[in-house]
């Protein structure tokens, strides 16, 4: 897995399906804690809840990734097709400019964004266009499975204190902390992408998720 997942997505991605399974667990777990039973029963309990929670939404995280992937090359087949069929070249180049990467011609001076928009074309005016792009590719079901790994797999530190401890509030205490330092720790591994302080990204993560997952539990989610 440490080869796979990245192959398939980027850091930004994983860091978020990260954020996102560690949120859902502990609100899931948060909520579960007001009304859970004592004693094994009440453990079991959020045990199921935890495992549960981020077993569901990783398999619709992992469907929306499909759905994502397949309506990104759906868009991009749109667009060779309407640079293809633009009335000149100069339209064409428009086309370009104003739906490849913007951000990055911004940072280009006219020249360089002229040559770079031109080198775009004299590929995409030779491209084949096929009817690949609405199907379903083996990369998108791995990509997806990635997803719904990363999602899952951030739930288990979660449920170790649920197979350890017998009394549920106890557990939910330790599982609470140890999604806080996960959540810490994720901050931390974006500084380094970000190249930002670590310390204060850390502890901004930590700040976010726990806001987060008191909007979601006080709208009810």
């Amino acid at each position: 897995m440490k080869r796979f997942v990245p192959k398939y997505l980027d850091p930004a991605s994983r860091l978020g399906e990260i954020l996102f399974g560690l949120i859902m667990v502990l609100t899931v777990t948060l909520t579960a804690g007001l009304t859970v039973a004592e004693g094994r029963p009440g453990v079991r309990q959020l045990l199921l809840a935890a495992i549960g929670c981020n077993l569901a939404w990783g398999i619709i995280d992992a469907v929306m990734y499909i759905m994502n992937c397949v309506t990104e090359r759906s868009g991009k087949v749109r667009l060779i097709e309407a640079v293809q069929r633009a009335r000149d070249a100069r339209a064409a180049l428009d086309i370009i400019q104003n739906e490849i990467e913007p951000e990055l011609q911004s940072l280009l001076d006219p020249e360089e964004r002229e040559a770079f928009s031109r080198s775009i074309l004299n590929h995409m005016a030779k491209a084949r266009i096929t009817n690949a792009g609405a199907r379903v590719a083996q990369d998108d079901l791995y990509g997806a499975l990635a997803c719904f790994w990363l999602v899952f797999a951030s739930c288990l530190p979660a449920a170790i204190p649920f197979l350890i401890f017998s009394q549920p509030h106890f557990a939910l205490r330790v599982s609470n902390f140890l999604l806080i330092a996960l959540l810490f720790l994720v901050g931390q591994k974006w500084a380094q992408y970000a190249g930002t302080n670590r310390l204060f990204t850390g502890s901004a993560m930590v700040t976010i998720g726990i806001v987060l997952v008191g909007v979601a539990i006080l709208l009810g989610g």
